[in-house]
């Protein structure tokens, strides 16, 4: 089978599909491809906090009404150390914004629903993908579907397929660098029935380790405790767990935890990856394919839509009136808004985590590096700015490296020649 289309887009991550209905809306045809089943990417459990500008977004879109519906608002975060707790109000210190709790594997099955609503071309369950010649204006996807050998010609191919994929393999070695930091420690997760220990994230830094409780639901709760990265979730008996939590998390009122059936029990390392550039020829990273932060900052499905909102803006550029120079400039563009996350994650974990060798300076730095930001107007609004997200790139963004807010894609959508005006040699699929 060959297929032909203007963007063939690898993994039916958060960053594939969107970009695949940020197209779709301004005219430009994709197909997703995507190792796993449909049901295996819906059933994939993972959390997830949106920034204000992820859900405005999704809700401009399309794509948000289940979101609103659903989704957790949490207009602040709380930061408990010396048995006491602070609240960062996140929406008083950036004049109104929050933060949404909505489960990534939520956001999937909106964004599924609405590419198949729209006639939308994902091909699940393919095998064996290998992509060519993306140095020329036509690259090539090659891959097997049930067994048969399939090819798809395109214009472009946005890598969106993880850490793990092969889009990054397809970089010439001379032309990628990738920056790397391993953190000696590991996230503990467990998912517990019970109804909400907190109406808000508890962010814990405690002398044994850092500890997070968050909510996924009122009967379904996600905890997370630091534990080493080499550790096996089978030394952790529940009542381990739970005692941990209660000396972590504990108060000098008492409070503690709503306990529950533990359902679920994961290891969950921490690292922070950034490869540069994020595009060679036509080919474009996005999202974890390009960058992995550790979960202590919540953004990485958010970094995700940041880069795929350029992408489909310079993509879009190109087809409509011919432009190329955004695309030129998509690497820059996002690297500067990563690298600023990854320097917010860096410092989260590491003002909240003890790690193997620290001295008691270290711990006592800490200390006050936690009291300057809960006691401080300054200090608090720039952990409150950066939770809440940082303004994602517009067009103009994009060409000059201003910042702003994202643009509408839903007010681009209109019927136009594809290929900017050039008639195909080969057909479109329907």
């Amino acid at each position: 089978m060959k297929l032909r289309c203007e963007v063939a887009i690898i993994g039916a991550g958060p960053a594939g599909l969107l970009l695949s209905h940020l197209l779709h809306l301004r005219g430009i045809g994709s197909i997703v491809l995507e190792s796993r089943s449909r049901e295996e990417v819906e059933r994939t459990v993972r959390a997830g906090v949106l920034e204000q500008g992820t859900v405005d977004l999704l809700v401009r879109t399309g794509v948000g009404e289940r979101l609103l519906r659903e989704g957790s608002v949490h207009r602040g975060i709380c930061l408990r150390f010396d048995g006491e707790t602070h609240r960062i109000d996140l929406s008083q210190l950036t004049g109104g914004k929050a933060v949404t709790l909505y489960p990534q594997h939520e956001v999937l099955k909106d964004l599924i629903r609405a590419r198949l609503s729209m006639d939308g071309q994902m091909l699940f369950g393919v095998e064996d993908v290998s992509i060519g010649a993306v140095e020329t204006l036509r690259p090539r996807i090659r891959f097997r579907l049930g067994g048969w050998p399939c090819s798809i010609d395109c214009d472009f191919v946005a890598g969106c397929d993880g850490s793990q994929g092969i889009t990054r393999g397809h970089f010439p070695r001379n032309a990628l660098s990738i920056h790397e930091h391993l953190y000696p420690v590991g996230w503990f997760g467990v998912l517990v029935e019970a109804p909400p220990s907190s109406e808000e994230l508890i962010y814990a830094s405690h002398e044994r380790g850092f500890a997070l409780v968050s909510t996924r639901s009122p009967t379904l709760q996600r905890l997370y405790f630091q534990c080493d990265p080499n550790d096996n979730v089978a030394n952790w008996p529940d009542e381990r767990i739970w005692n941990e939590f209660r000396l972590r998390l504990a108060t000098r009122d008492g409070w503690a935890p709503k306990e529950g059936p533990i359902t679920n029990k994961v290891i969950v390392g921490m690292r922070s990856v950034v490869t540069e550039p994020m595009q060679y020829g036509r080919l474009f990273l996005a999202g974890d394919s390009g960058h992995v932060l550790p979960p202590t900052g919540a953004k990485g499905l958010n970094l995700a839509v940041a880069d795929v909102c350029v992408l489909a803006d310079a993509i879009g550029e190109f087809y409509n009136n011919g432009r190329s120079d955004m695309l030129d400039a998509y690497s820059e563009t996002v690297l500067r808004r990563i690298w600023k996350a990854t320097r917010f994650s860096w410092w989260m974990t590491s003002m909240l985590h003890c790690f193997p060798g620290d001295k008691p300076f270290h711990r006592r730095m800490q200390l006050a590096e936690l009291e300057y930001v809960t006691q401080s107007l300054s200090a608090s609004a720039s952990l409150a700015e950066n939770y809440v997200g940082l303004p994602m790139p517009t067009r103009r963004a994009a060409a000059t490296g201003d910042p702003g807010t994202v643009s509408s894609a839903s007010d681009e959508a209109r019927n136009r020649p594809s290929y900017g005006g050039r008639k195909p040699d080969e057909p479109m699929l329907p």
